[in-house]
């Protein structure tokens, strides 16, 4: 069994409305930030025969539907549960 963590990121370049909006309102809270950037994690949980297979499976279920290739990149972490 294996452990998938997807973290899913927009891409340099895309509106991240979520993130400014986090900025402006820890900067209110008296915070000095110079960035904040949204992100997306799924932890996915696998019954796989492989490190291999659970990346495989993984990069397919991104490529399906978890991330939009225009939008998004993500970076996958599998490990053994």
């Amino acid at each position: 069994m294996y452990h998938a963590d997807v973290v899913i990121n927009l891409k340099k370049g895309v509106a991240d409305p979520e993130g400014v909006n986090t900025k402006k309102a820890l900067e209110l809270l008296g915070f000095d930030v110079k960035e904040v950037k949204s992100a997306k994690i799924f932890r996915i949980i696998l019954d796989a025969k492989s490190k291999n297979d659970a990346k495989k499976t993984t990069e397919e279920m991104c490529r399906k539907l978890l991330a939009n290739p225009v939008i998004h990149d993500y970076t996958l972490r599998i490990m053994v549960k």
